[in-house]
């Protein structure tokens, strides 16, 4: 089944972030790929994320595709303007990748390349209406296209913003723009998800609820405190006082999923190169 059809469908969906190599190296990425196939339904492959040079998703989508595995390719705004965004676009759908999830992207001064220069040529927003502008026959340049592609289109929110009702307008522009389905940041706390939930609820597309795999209390501390990102003070005390913190963080994400499962429409894992133990995350699930 496509991740096309899965949204069509009620089956509580789960993806999941792979990251591609920094260099050529494919066996390790490759491992964990098939150490999830049949376990999730979609495989997020993200674009140089945190503004750090890696093989391109466009690659990694093409052969996960070949391995009969259903990828979800990132692409970023940041790093290349519309003529390029274009191209990527077309280049997807002509190797039979269809589902693209379109976001920002991180600034390069919080990556390994601080030097490079950002572009930002069009923001998500305006890169949807272009996917969009594509699939019927044209480019942006308003000439004609000889064959045109198709998408299944998603964006990204954050329900734990302290200005929900900012985000919550931007998925709706989004929305307009042509997305069909919602990757959210990392969520911990029932109360804030149910507000969303709650606000989000009649709206025309699928949310699929992030999920974050905290191995240690150091990596929990730095996201809350760095990255302001609400991490309840309970997990981090569990993870501190573990004697293994990573099975305790398997524990807390597959706590969380549990939770959610009822009230939500699927999880998107962020196993931050962790992977090989979403299987387990996803065992424990009750």
């Amino acid at each position: 089944m496509t991740f096309t059809e899965t949204l069509q469908t009620k089956k509580f969906i789960v993806t999941a972030e792979l990251f591609p190599p920094k260099g050529t190296n494919l066996k390790p990425l490759l491992e964990k790929a098939e150490l999830l196939r049949g376990r999730i339904d979609g495989f997020n492959v993200t674009d140089n994320q945190r503004a750090v040079m890696r093989l391109g998703s466009l690659a990694i989508c093409s052969i996960l595709q070949k391995q009969g595995l259903e990828p979800i390719m990132q692409m970023t705004c940041r790093d290349r303007n519309r003529i390029a965004l274009e191209s990527d676009l077309l280049s997807a759908a002509a190797l039979g990748i269809e589902n693209i999830l379109i976001l920002s992207g991180d600034h390069p001064s919080q990556g390994d390349h601080k030097e490079a220069k950002v572009v930002y040529d069009l923001d998500p927003v305006q890169l949807l209406k272009t996917a969009r502008t594509l699939e019927t026959g044209v480019d942006l340049a308003g000439k004609k296209l000889d064959g045109s592609p198709k998408f299944c289109l998603g964006a990204v929110v954050n329900p734990m913003a302290e200005q929900l009702d900012l985000q919550l307008a931007m998925v709706e522009k989004k929305i307009e723009a042509g997305a069909q389905f919602f990757q959210t940041q990392p969520v911990f706390e029932k109360k804030l998800l149910e507000l969303f939930l709650c606000k989000t609820k009649d709206l025309p597309v699928k949310f699929l609820i992030g999920v974050f795999l905290l191995k240690n209390s150091q990596i929990a501390m730095f996201m809350k405190e760095k990255l302001g990102i609400n991490i309840p003070d309970e997990y981090i005390k569990r993870l501190a006082t573990a004697a293994s913190p990573l099975d305790e963080g398997i524990k807390i994400a597959a706590e969380l999923i549990s939770a959610m499962k009822p009230q939500v429409q699927g999880v998107h894992i962020m196993a931050l190169g962790l992977e090989e133990h979403i299987p387990e995350i996803l065992n424990k699930v009750k």
